[in-house]
């Protein structure tokens, strides 16, 4: 996995932890057991009631082992998304 996180490095990416948290930032590293440093971050906090919350994390380091999922994000794409309009219930933790 780590060989493929090259192509990523210095663009925005999503990250899904295993506790349930979507985190955005700028990918600026990380190592063998995929800890990772996020740059600009912040945390999307999703709810059934109101829209996303963003709060603010700025420079975030993401254990490895906490980590579930990665992606890349489409920037102009994700600059349309009103997301005080999007209503979701929170992801629950993964569970082995």
């Amino acid at each position: 996995m780590s060989g493929s996180l090259d192509t990523l490095v210095g663009r925005v990416v999503s990250v899904l932890t295993n506790d349930g948290r979507l985190i955005v930032g700028m990918l600026k590293g990380y190592d063998q057991t995929i800890n990772i440093i996020l740059e600009d971050s912040h945390e999307r906090v999703f709810s059934a009631t109101s829209g996303v919350e963003q709060v603010a994390l700025g420079l975030y380091i993401v254990r490895g082992d906490n980590v579930a999922v990665i992606g890349e994000i489409d920037e102009e794409h994700d600059k349309s998304i009103d997301l005080s309009k999007i209503c979701a219930d929170p992801l629950n933790p993964i569970s082995h």
